[in-house]
């Protein structure tokens, strides 16, 4: 079976939780023979122009064997990017296919399938509602609508965001819950000197935050509660909100919080592992799962999180795997943790039960075969479920 993953970027041009999941989907169903073509448009990792030509294009193979196809953005309006050349390799492509995935957001693939009108099934995983751009989201409710609606199948990654979601709720006959899942095989054990170097850094008693540095992640919020507090934070990533975060830390002057900036997967494996816990204080339903939560969660960490009605708060079970705190709090995110920095006992129950909860719910077996039986029953029933 050959599926063919329409979104805006790829992890390897953006280390998002939304492009983390798709890497992830295709490395799980490779074992099911699926083989994946990744189309999306060509990035930095902040989206920014690349500097190609508007109708170039380009393939290469990924570290799991996908095709990537690479198409040069042809205009880019806020955080919404459009590509000419896009449009024609989904076109060519669609015809080579026997599945169509979508991941939402992408306005330029809601327009394509519409207008297009591919003659394969198709599916959509509906990562995030559209928060920020509302008037914009106004104007683009019948296409939303009108695309949705000729889908064949809706994913949501969670209970909590099926339910949460207005969207969602007009949808739901069509709807599949599937949690996202990670393959910890993926994840090498750092060498000795990679976690030196990062303890001799920042030690192994910090809390850490990893992902893209965008409006909905709180980490404005989370400076705020280091303000209050003499522990110790490592953010690392890198993105559009970075050079503010980093003036307000020093107007703040926060010795104890660490930009490390965007960091390779062994290093990132390092932190995860020195850290005493991971937070995670996305504020707004944007976030609507939290890839790097769960990374944490697989490693065996204790959680913050806030309340956003998502699935943070699925992978985060308040009092079991760590704690969750009210959105746009920063006393209560500083409080957190304190409870977490002063009680080795409680971090370790924490992490023990949310690595149990990992191991449960989100491996990366049960993500491809939960995802490979569904393009099954696409695909021999040439349509809806």
């Amino acid at each position: 079976m050959r599926v063919l993953h329409v979104f805006k970027w790829y992890y390897s041009d953006s280390k998002g939780g939304t492009e983390k999941a798709i890497q992830q989907l295709v490395a799980s169903c490779r074992t099911a023979k699926i083989e994946s073509t990744v189309l999306c448009i060509a990035g930095d990792g902040c989206g920014e122009r690349s500097g190609r030509r508007p109708f170039a294009a380009s393939s290469c193979l990924g570290d799991l064997g996908e095709n990537i196809r690479r198409c040069a953005p042809t205009l880019r309006f806020d955080s919404i990017l459009l590509s000419a050349r896009m449009a024609y390799e989904f076109a060519r492509l669609a015809r080579e296919h026997d599945v169509i995935h979508y991941h939402f957001p992408f306005p330029q693939q809601e327009m394509m399938h519409l207008l297009l009108q591919p003659p394969c099934p198709s599916v959509v995983s509906y990562h995030s509602d559209i928060v920020r751009q509302r008037l914009l989201s106004v104007f683009y409710a019948p296409v939303l609508n009108a695309f949705l609606s000729r889908v064949d199948a809706v994913v949501a990654s969670s209970e909590n965001y099926l339910a949460s979601s207005p969207v969602l709720q007009r949808f739901k006959e069509k709807v599949v819950v599937i949690p996202y899942g990670l393959d910890e095989t993926a994840y090498s054990e750092p060498l000795p000197e990679t976690n030196r170097r990062w303890l001799d850094r920042v030690g192994d008693d910090f809390f850490l935050f990893v992902g893209a540095l965008r409006y909905y992640k709180g980490l404005d919020i989370l400076l705020d509660a280091a303000a209050m507090t003499t522990r110790k934070f490592v953010i690392a990533g890198a993105g559009f909100q970075e050079k503010t975060l980093r003036e307000k830390a020093r107007t703040l002057r926060l010795d104890n919080v660490h930009f490390v900036g965007q960091v390779s997967e062994e290093d990132k494996v390092a932190l995860f592992k020195l850290c005493r816990g991971v937070v995670f204080p996305s504020h707004l339903r944007s976030e609507a799962f939290g890839i790097a939560l769960l990374e944490g969660a697989m490693f065996g960490k204790p959680l913050i999180s806030a309340e956003i009605g998502t699935g943070t708060t699925f992978i985060n079970r308040d009092g079991s795997t760590g704690i969750v705190v009210p959105a746009n709090d920063p006393q209560a995110l500083c409080d957190a943790v304190e409870r977490l920095a002063g009680d080795r006992e409680l971090c370790a129950r924490y992490g023990g039960n949310a690595r149990a909860r990992y191991l449960e719910l989100f491996t990366a077996e049960r993500y491809g075969k939960s995802y490979t039986a569904l393009y099954e029953e696409l695909v021999q029933g040439k349509g809806r479920i």
